[in-house]
C-alpha cells in the first residue's frame, strides 16, 4: 500500500529521490563519450585516445560556462560513478564490495576494496587481454566460454582466488572471439598478479591484485559510503 505524503516538503524530497534514481539508470545507456567527458577518460578504454583528448580540449572556448567547483560530496559522488562505470557494476554490487572490504581484517580497507573489484572473473578475462573491454569480457563469461578448475562458470562477478586456473572451454577454442590470439597478445603486458599461457590457452591468478589504477580515488568512495 502506498503511503500518503504529509506535506509539500515531503513530496519534494521524494520527487528528488525518484528523479535521481531515474537519472542514474539513464546514465548506464548514455554514449561512452558523454560519460567520459563527465567522469574522465580512464573510465573506458575507447576514451583513452588522441581523438577524445582533442575533442575535450575544445571545452572552455569563449562563451562557454566555467564549471562550478565541486563540493566534497560532489567529488566523492564522481569517484563512485567512475568505479561503477569502469567495472560495469550496479549500485548494489558496489555497495556490497565496500561493506565486505570494511569487514575484512589484517589489511587496509582500500586495498581490500580494490582486490574485490579486480578479483571478478570478467575483470580477470579483460586483464589477461582476452577481451577488448570489461563489457565484452562479461558477455564472454555469461556465454559459458570459460572453465575454472573443471567447472564451467557463467557468473561475471565470480570471485577468483590466488592459484585459480581459468581455461578457455574446449568447445569455445575454435570460436571467432578467440581467433588470432597470438597476434592480439603479442605486445600486451598483463598486470603482474595474473598471467595467460597461450600454448595451454589458460590463465592463472598468481597473487592478489595490486592497485595500479592511478585515476581511481578509492578512499573518496569509501568516505562516500561512510556518511
Amino acid at each position: 500500500m502506498v503511503r500518503k505524503l504529509k506535506n509539500l516538503e515531503e513530496y519534494k524530497i521524494v520527487y528528488q529521490v525518484i528523479k535521481w534514481k531515474v537519472k542514474s539508470k539513464k546514465m548506464i545507456s548514455k554514449p561512452k563519450f558523454k560519460i567520459c567527458r563527465r567522469l574522465g577518460p580512464g573510465v573506458y578504454d575507447k576514451c583513452q585516445t588522441p581523438k577524445f583528448s582533442s575533442a575535450t580540449g575544445k571545452v572552455g572556448l569563449a562563451g562557454a560556462r566555467r564549471p562550478k567547483a565541486l563540493s566534497e560530496y560532489g567529488t566523492q559522488l564522481i569517484e563512485k560513478q567512475k568505479i561503477r562505470f569502469s567495472y560495469g557494476i550496479s549500485e548494489r554490487q558496489l555497495s556490497n564490495y565496500v561493506k565486505k572490504a570494511s569487514l575484512a581484517k589484517g589489511s587496509t580497507t582500500a586495498l581490500k576494496f580494490y582486490e574485490g573489484l579486480e578479483s571478478r572473473l570478467d575483470n580477470a578475462i579483460y586483464r589477461m587481454g582476452l577481451a577488448p573491454s570489461r563489457r565484452a569480457a562479461r558477455q564472454m563469461v555469461s556465454h559459458g566460454h570459460f572453465v575454472i578448475g573443471e567447472t564451467k562458470v557463467t557468473i561475471p562477478s565470480y570471485e577468483l582466488k590466488v592459484g585459480d586456473v581459468i581455461k578457455i572451454r574446449e568447445g569455445s577454442k575454435g570460436k571467432g572471439i578467440f581467433a588470432s590470439l597470438a597476434e592480439k597478445l603479442k605486445d600486451y603486458n598483463p598486470p603482474s598478479w595474473i598471467a595467460f599461457d597461450l600454448a595451454k590457452m589458460e590463465g592463472k591468478v598468481l597473487s592478489k591484485p595490486k592497485n595500479e589504477e592511478t585515476f581511481l580515488d578509492l578512499n573518496a568512495v569509501l568516505e562516500f559510503y561512510s556518511r
